[in-house]
């Protein structure tokens, strides 16, 4: 794939200023998910679990005496059925009592899979240690395993995790006070002091003079009646205002590992002459055998041969003019052959000479 094929497909998408909803750029403040954790156990594996781990003992019995059978002291069940796990998930805001969550179960111990487990029921608390929601369900695992007599195996994916979709019920909701708040304010998911401008400029413009103010880069803060309904009626309309965003920062972004090549509609270069070559030293080594004329009283020896050569790709001096976008860029440095690997190399040449206006990020 050549360079132009890299990136010139974007072109197409890329331009100095484009009309986005408000809501495609940030969010209010206070309107956010929060994150659930849990612990607990996973029973019902075909002996991948975590074997006689002590806190997996000690988490059986806890299990066993909710129920009001208690174990003796001495006694330490088999649990190679069973295994410890750590429970994740987000709560979306205005989640309400009784809705369901998609769960994320993970093995913290030795358990080989958690394929064909069932996960006891286990409250999910939130940071301030209040139980939010209570999970309950069977795994579903996209990995497996597979182990032989003589120690071989096979992994596929990740066979000690899972997920249990609707495996968690919402029992006590999140208060945002977005209702009763002194005011609302609305934050750009990229700090840019042009578009918050730009969306506090539609705010007013719609809403009347002084509704909304630009506080920094990040934030605009909106006067707002107080009241869920009204406040609701009013960030509907404001998230479906249409704005220019500003055009973005010039930056070239280069994962060095794949090779892939990111510019935006931004970059600029300065005037400069790009040359690129490769210098290839080839050296053959062969060996040939003597054999002396017979009655000679020679010996039969070996020589050795070798075939020294040196191979230079010769490229003419590409001289790039001053202020060229990015169709000019690409076109110019696919001009020279360049490869993904060698234009890392020619980008952090022009970002060192100067002549490359962007920020050059390196992955």
């Amino acid at each position: 794939m050549t360079i132009a094929a890299l990136v010139l497909g974007m072109l197409s998408l890329a331009a100095p200023a484009s009309a986005d909803r408000i809501k495609d750029l940030g969010g209010f403040q206070g309107i956010r998910s929060n994150q659930l954790t849990g612990y607990g156990i996973v029973v019902g594996l075909p002996g991948t679990g975590d074997d006689n781990l002590e806190y997996t003992i000690q988490s059986m019995k806890a299990v066993a005496s909710r129920f009001g059978l208690q174990l003796p002291a001495n006694v330490n069940p088999g649990l190679k059925n069973a295994a410890v796990v750590i429970i994740t998930a987000d709560l979306p805001p205005f989640a309400k009592p009784g809705q369901k969550l998609d769960i994320t179960v993970a093995s913290m111990g030795k358990a080989k899979s958690l394929r064909g487990g069932a996960l006891i029921l286990t409250p999910l608390l939130g940071a301030d240690g209040q139980i939010y929601a209570m999970a309950q369900g069977n795994l579903a695992v996209g990995g497996l395993g597979a182990e032989g007599k003589d120690g071989s195996q096979i992994v596929v994916n990740i066979p000690s995790a899972g997920r249990i979709p609707d495996g968690a019920t919402v029992e006590r909701a999140v208060q945002t006070g977005f209702e009763n708040t002194p005011g609302l304010t609305y934050n750009l998911a990229r700090a840019d002091f042009t578009t918050a401008q730009n969306v506090a400029a539609a705010i007013n413009s719609r809403l009347g003079a002084g509704t909304a103010q630009a506080t920094d880069a990040i934030s605009v803060s909106i006067r707002a009646p107080v009241g869920g309904d009204v406040r609701a009626t009013l960030m509907s309309e404001i998230e479906n205002l249409d704005i220019v965003s500003a055009e973005p920062s010039a930056r070239v972004i280069v994962n060095a590992r794949t090779g892939t090549v990111v510019i935006n509609s931004s970059v600029r270069v300065g005037t400069a002459a790009i040359t690129h070559g490769k210098l290839t030293v080839r050296i053959d080594e062969s060996e040939r055998v003597s054999q002396p004329a017979p009655f000679s009283k020679g010996e039969t020896t070996k020589e050795q041969k070798s075939a020294v050569g040196v191979d230079e790709e010769k490229h003419p001096i590409f001289l790039i003019e001053p202020g060229p976008r990015l169709s000019d860029v690409v076109k110019a440095i696919n001009a020279i052959g360049a490869s993904p690997a060698d234009l890392v190399a020619i980008l952090e040449a022009l970002k060192e000479a100067g002549a490359l206006k962007a920020e050059l990020i390196i992955l």
